[in-house]
């Protein structure tokens, strides 16, 4: 069986460093946009219903529905 000089991956402690720089980076730019998309989301239409439930949220998005089918379309 062969030795192994290094790390696992191969990779030298510099390439490591800089591997794991872009990997935290990259993740933490994902978690922020997809906390903002989230919250856009939620803004957009509340996944949580209201008092009157989810009949009262769709009951009240009909309206908005038809203005915006009216604005495009008439």
């Amino acid at each position: 069986m062969a030795e192994r000089d290094g790390s696992l991956s191969g990779l030298t402690e510099a390439e490591a460093k800089e591997f794991h720089r872009i990997f935290t980076g990259s993740f933490i730019l994902f978690t922020v946009v997809a906390i903002i998309a989230h919250v856009l989301v939620w803004n957009w239409r509340p996944w949580l219903p209201d008092a009157q439930g989810h009949f009262g949220a769709l009951v009240n998005s009909v309206p908005m529905a038809k203005h915006l089918a009216t604005s495009l379309f008439g």
